[in-house]
């Protein structure tokens, strides 16, 4: 039996998505089935996945289309339909790395039983330079949240166990908007358990000038609710005190743009919001000017 699926969200990625089907062909262990999710792409990704998936690549490859509603509703419709005992993203702009399904695999069956909501993994760019921080050599197992809040930084590769992360609510959907924290999930996650460390490469990862790291700024105006959404998540949830701060003044700037005046009776945090108010105000106009600027 298949044990991992390996999901990969795409719009309008044609052009990068041969590379990661690639990295795929190349893995020297097959126990895995692709899953496409085409968030409404509109070049040739369709024509792609049905050329490959007349190739003896050696694996299951699955596509679903749906219409385009961002990222976090890709991985909504990858959860609802994943039935293997674990799960990856790999993005469509990614690659995985080599070797990558067999050091899992090995990785889940010395800790399957110790009750991990899955195992968290190194990203490298094309070059195989580290993404942010690595782990150090005798930490065996963490949560994301602790990982940041102990020094850590740089975008990880999580494998989760699907019955875990099928336990927590979906991405919420804002209309209009197309972007919800992957994190939200994640967070929720790391409340009740911890991730076995693979100190290890998984993913080669190539970040596109036109991804949403490199759009933040217009991310933040044209998706206010969901930053908002993901704000209070953060505050219900800190990682600490200083990030709680920082998160307050995120939510009262966002909840601006999104003109949303309950957002003091939202909060989960009321005072603190309070005091945040000056300066939310001062970052939703930087924010707005930097918006413009790109």
């Amino acid at each position: 039996m298949v044990s991992l699926t390996v999901f990969t969200p795409a719009y309008n990625r044609a052009q990068t998505l041969p590379r990661t089907y690639a990295s795929l062909v190349r893995q020297d262990c097959k126990d895995f089935i692709w899953l496409i999710v085409d968030d409404g792409s509109t070049d040739q990704t369709k024509e792609l996945v049905q050329k490959w998936k007349t190739e003896n690549a050696g694996f299951e490859i699955r596509y679903i289309y749906k219409s385009n509603g961002g990222m976090h509703t890709a991985h909504n419709t990858a959860y609802e339909n994943i039935d293997t005992e674990l799960n990856v993203c790999i993005d469509s702009d990614d690659c995985l790395a080599d070797g990558s399904v067999r050091k899992i695999l090995l990785t889940w069956e010395k800790v399957k039983n110790k009750g991990y909501a899955g195992i968290i993994g190194l990203d490298a760019d094309l070059e195989g330079r580290i993404i942010g921080k690595g782990f150090p050599d005798s930490l065996e197992e963490t949560t994301l949240t602790g990982y940041y809040a102990n020094g850590g930084w740089g975008d990880k590769k999580l494998v989760y166990r699907t019955d875990v992360i099928k336990k927590y609510p979906p991405y919420p959907v804002f209309p209009g908007e197309k972007y919800v924290a992957l994190a939200y999930k994640y967070r929720l996650i790391d409340q009740d358990y911890k991730l076995a460390v693979l100190n290890d490469v998984l993913c080669r990862v190539e970040y596109q000038n036109d991804g949403s790291s490199a759009t933040m700024w217009k991310q933040y105006i044209n998706n206010p609710k969901g930053f908002a959404f993901w704000r209070r998540i953060c505050m219900q949830y800190p990682m600490s005190a200083k990030r709680l701060w920082i998160d307050c003044v995120h939510y009262v700037s966002e909840s601006i743009i999104a003109c949303d005046k309950q957002y003091i009776k939202k909060s989960p945090k009321r005072v603190m919001t309070i005091l945040a108010v000056p300066f939310g105000i001062i970052l939703s106009i930087y924010t707005k000017k930097k918006a413009k600027s790109l």
